[in-house]
């Protein structure tokens, strides 16, 4: 039986695992499991359980989160339709889920079950490629924080942060692009390696320089290539 994919998402992101697909390929993925719908704030996965299905999200955006030694909760990374989450516990069936994924905003998805995304990884080659890619850019996403953390001060450490989000989940909306997703104070400190009361401090300053607007449930980036210059990315 065919999905349905949801209005709106024909076209995933080149860089997700959907968008990374041939038409078939990404069809005989869309057939596996069965699809599922989450409220905003819904636990999708839990950190320490021991289960094994995978999530594809079809739509809406997913925060992932970790509890640390100290007790401290830390934001990971963001994930959207077209991405996956959960999948290293799918493929390596051993170890403990390291995250809780929590939805955004409601979203769909489809659960797939360990076993018939490792039989899907072995006959489709392709599938199998785009995976591995896709879990070599979030090694590299983890890198860059280490670097970052070194390389830039905070200010420059969130334009980075924020930047790199509003490229790969940002909606252009006029001369703003808009991050549909509720980031707080705390999670941005965790994401950047700082302060609360520094990142406090950094939003201000992006507000007054008329770079940043945040609103309920969303961050407004005024002037992408300007942030951009000051994070030190190349224009787009």
């Amino acid at each position: 039986m065919h999905v349905t994919v949801p209005k709106g998402t024909e076209e995933w992101p080149a860089r997700s695992l959907l968008g990374r697909l041939s038409s078939s390929a990404r069809r005989e993925l869309l057939d596996l499991g069965t699809e599922v719908q989450f409220d905003a704030d819904a636990v999708l996965l839990r950190q320490g359980m021991n289960d094994r299905h995978v999530l594809l999200l079809l739509s809406g955006l997913t925060k992932v989160m970790a509890v640390v030694e100290n007790g401290e909760t830390s934001l990971l990374a963001v994930r959207a339709g077209g991405d996956t989450v959960g999948e290293m516990a799918a493929i390596d069936g051993c170890a403990l889920r390291s995250a809780t994924v929590t939805a955004c905003g409601p979203l769909t998805a489809r659960v797939l079950h360990d076993g018939a995304l490792r039989a899907l990884l072995m006959r489709r080659p392709e599938v199998s490629m785009a995976l591995t890619m896709v879990v070599a850019d979030r090694l590299r996403w983890a890198n860059r924080r280490r670097l970052d953390f070194r390389g830039y001060p905070a200010k420059v450490r969130l334009a980075r942060v924020l930047g790199e989000l509003a490229a790969s989940y940002g909606t252009p909306r006029g001369d703003e692009v808009v991050i549909d997703i509720r980031l707080t104070q705390p999670e941005l400190a965790t994401l950047i390696g700082a302060a609360e009361t520094t990142v406090h401090k950094v939003l201000r300053e992006l507000r007054e320089e008329d770079l940043l607007e945040t609103r309920y449930r969303a961050t407004v980036i005024r002037e992408l290539n300007r942030l951009r210059r000051l994070a030190d990315l190349a224009d787009e």
